[in-house]
């Protein structure tokens, strides 16, 4: 009996909750025009990001005043998301060669803040870079290397025996100061910073 009573509870709570998101709020007057309006916008765009058209403005004040107070805001990254060439951030490239320092100075990144790095290696000296806690602290996207895409589930080093060249695109996640290091070098010139925010 105590058992059927506990099973009969857990159930009654459990169906709470999805009851409560049954029932919607009730919308301001207006804001269903103005949300048709941004729906009649968005079914015009075009995604080779040319210039809006003169309706798709006079809309976009309207749409951008239909969430309802309260309504949680994401950013708008648009249909390819985080992801999407627009988004993305290059930044200088990392140069390993014997006697150069690796970076021009430190970077500062933002956290999901989506970037591509070139590291180059001009092949007078075998260099790699090392920084397990920065590539902790990001999600890598993809290692391009020789035209070949690696999506790597994580990295620890890069390691060059000749001259070559690493397209990397990630995207920022953990805030802190990390660094990328040639393996048993101490000079400063020696490693690149990078501080996300």
């Amino acid at each position: 009996m105590t058992r059927l009573l506990t099973c009969l509870m857990i159930m009654a709570g459990l169906a709470l909750p999805a009851a409560a998101q049954e029932t919607a709020p009730a919308a301001k007057p207006g804001a269903s025009a103005a949300a048709d309006q941004g729906a009649a916008a968005q079914k015009d765009d075009d995604d080779d990001g040319d210039e809006a058209k003169p309706a798709e403005a006079a809309a976009a004040p309207a749409a951008a005043a239909a969430p309802a107070a309260g309504a949680v805001q994401h950013h708008d990254f648009g249909p390819s998301g985080i992801m999407a060439k627009a988004n993305r951030e290059d930044l200088a490239p990392l140069t390993l060669s014997a006697g150069k320092p690796v970076a021009e100075g430190p970077y500062t990144l933002q956290s999901g803040g989506y970037y591509r790095i070139k590291i180059v290696a001009d092949g007078t000296q075998e260099l790699g870079l090392s920084g397990g806690d920065f590539f902790r602290a990001i999600w890598v996207n993809e290692v391009v290397i020789n035209s070949i895409e690696i999506r790597p589930m994580g990295i620890h080093s890069f390691e060059f025996d000749e001259a070559g060249e690493i397209t990397m695109t990630f995207i920022a996640i953990k805030p802190g100061t990390y660094e990328l290091s040639i393996p048993r070098s101490t000079g400063e010139s020696q490693k690149a910073t990078f501080t996300i925010r």
